[in-house]
């Protein structure tokens, strides 16, 4: 990988700022390829001072200089917030500052000066209350991208057998969500997902089980006739084109360790599907992965924990595991391109 890591700052009243602090620490113990925070320098030299860290903050001019600075201190490309900072405390004034972090973190990947883009975790409500119109990272990401097709997959590698999971539709309400399913939406994220899974995470005949939407996959129509209408059809045009996608299955036995070693990735049906198996078998250690972008971008999956921000007693888990996880899809992209390209 010859280009740093780009990392945005994050909701600047929650933990991002403490988590980057403890990434850089732990740096060398982690094995982290060099990364740069997207950040106001002097707000994260005041929260080392406050939370009592040894941890040098070092402004940089551009993402290049990162790499020699990374060694001795944080690296960070200044990025101000108009408001005062404080632990705990949101203030939507500081809303278009987090957005123009992540939109320069997009500019710099796409321009290929950085690696990959880390995200540290948004206040949503907040952003909409500056006027964002966008239900989260992934849908701005897309539109970053010139419009493309986002994806969301969650993953963790802590279990044995490891868990990915792709959720069909996200941040929308339930009712709104059962709405939307359809075949065609639910074919097409499973191809991205299982693009992702041969080029970013180098499985070469990836496996796809497809859950269910109802109790026990819908019993043969019995309760719910979505299975047979809408996901079957979806799986049936996948298998057609070579994908090993099977299913429907029944969501609720999906997720334990035998049955995980028969897959490489579930794809849900909507977003609790997905995320409550991940979180409840790796809370500190999972990653939000965008699919379908010309970038690679990770995040922890968390939130902004406002609640226990500045205290130093947030795990860091999530963002070092996001960061390695970010550094490898990259260099599998590297490698992937000198391959077509020798």
């Amino acid at each position: 990988m010859t280009a740093p890591l780009a990392l945005t700052a994050g909701e600047p009243a929650g933990i991002g700022g403490e988590i980057t602090l403890m990434a850089w620490r732990e740096r060398v113990r982690s094995r982290l390829a060099p990364f740069f925070a997207i950040d106001d320098p002097a707000r994260l030299k005041r929260l080392a001072a406050r939370l009592g860290w040894d941890v040098p903050v070092e402004a940089i001019a551009s993402p290049e200089d990162a790499a020699a600075v990374f060694a001795r201190a944080l690296p960070v490309l200044a990025q101000g917030f108009p408001a005062p900072i404080e632990p705990g405390r949101l203030d939507p004034a500081n809303a278009p500052a987090v957005i123009a972090a992540i939109a320069t973190g997009a500019r710099l990947v796409l321009a290929r000066r950085a690696a990959a883009l880390v995200t540290n975790p948004i206040q949503k409500e907040t952003l909409y209350q500056a006027g964002f119109p966008h239900p989260g990272h992934t849908e701005f990401l897309g539109e970053l991208a010139g419009g493309m097709r986002p994806v969301m997959m969650l993953v963790s590698d802590a279990p044995v057998p490891p868990l990915r999971v792709v959720p069909v539709t996200v941040h929308v309400a339930l009712k709104a969500a059962l709405a939307a399913l359809e075949t065609g939406e639910i074919e097409a994220v499973g191809r991205i997902a299982a693009d992702a899974l041969a080029r970013d995470f180098g499985i070469a005949r990836p496996r796809l089980a497809v859950a269910g939407l109802n109790p026990h996959a819908g019993e043969h129509g019995t309760m719910g006739r979505e299975e047979i209408d809408l996901i079957a059809p979806a799986i049936a045009r996948l298998q057609r084109d070579g994908i090993d996608a099977f299913g429907p299955l029944s969501p609720d036995t999906l997720f334990h360790p035998a049955a995980r070693l028969r897959y490489d990735a579930v794809l849900c049906m909507y977003h609790d599907q997905a995320l409550i198996p991940l979180k409840t078998i790796d809370f500190d250690g999972g990653v939000n992965v965008t699919l379908g972008l010309p970038f690679v971008r990770t995040s922890p999956d968390h939130g902004t924990a406002t609640d226990i921000a500045g205290t130093g007693t947030a795990s860091p888990a999530s963002l070092i595991a996001a960061l390695r996880l970010a550094a490898t899809m990259s260099e599998r992209r590297l490698a992937a391109a000198a391959t077509l390209s020798g």
